[in-house]
C-alpha cells in the first residue's frame, strides 16, 4: 500500500482532534495520559500547530483510495540537541499497522526535515521502541545513538 502525506489544515482539525484523542487512549495504557470527566485527553499544545510555525500535522493517506490510516505531528521542541525536528505524535490506525505505512510515514517525514532528529517512542511500549528502532536503524544505516529513552541521528 502506497501512502502519502497530507498537511492537516485549519478545516479539518476536528478530525485530527479526534485522531489524537484515540492515540492518547492507546497511549494511556503505558504512560501518564488521563481522561478528564468530559471523557477527554486534554493535549495543551494542539492549537499551536494551527498557528505556529514550528509545528506540523498530517493526514497519512492511502494513494489509490484516498483512505484515512493515521496522522503525525511534527514540532521543533528538542530535549536534548540544541535544534532539529521531533515526532510529537504518531498513530496508524491498528487495522493497518505492520503493513509499512509507519515506516513509509516515518521515512516521508524525516525526508522532509532534514538535519537533527529526535524520536522518543510511547513510554514503557515496548512494541513503540522497537518499530522506531528499527525504522530509525534502517533509515539511517545503524547512525544513529539511543539516549534517556530517544533515539537521535542527523540525515543532512
Amino acid at each position: 500500500m502506497e501512502i502519502y502525506l497530507e498537511k492537516v489544515e485549519e478545516k479539518d482539525r476536528e478530525i485530527l482532534y479526534r485522531l489524537l484523542q484515540y492515540s492518547l487512549f492507546e497511549e494511556s495504557e503505558n504512560d501518564l495520559n488521563e481522561m478528564n470527566n468530559e471523557a477527554i485527553f486534554e493535549y495543551s499544545y494542539f492549537d499551536n500547530y494551527f498557528t505556529e510555525d514550528t509545528r506540523d500535522a498530517y493526514f497519512i493517506k492511502e494513494k489509490e483510495t484516498n483512505k484515512l490510516l493515521g496522522f503525525a505531528m511534527v514540532n521543533t521542541y528538542m530535549q536534548i540537541l540544541k535544534s532539529g525536528h521531533s515526532i510529537a505524535e504518531f498513530l496508524v490506525i491498528p487495522k493497518y499497522r505492520r503493513k509499512n505505512i509507519g515506516k513509509q510515514t516515518a521515512t516521508c517525514l524525516f525526508n522532509k526535515y532534514k538535519g537533527n532528529w529526535e524520536v522518543k517512542p510511547s513510554l514503557n511500549n515496548d512494541k513503540a521502541y522497537s518499530f522506531w528502532k528499527n525504522v530509525i536503524e534502517d533509515y539511517t544505516n545503524n547512525n544513529c545513538e539511543y539516549k534517556d529513552k530517544i533515539f537521535i541521528f542527523n540525515n543532512k
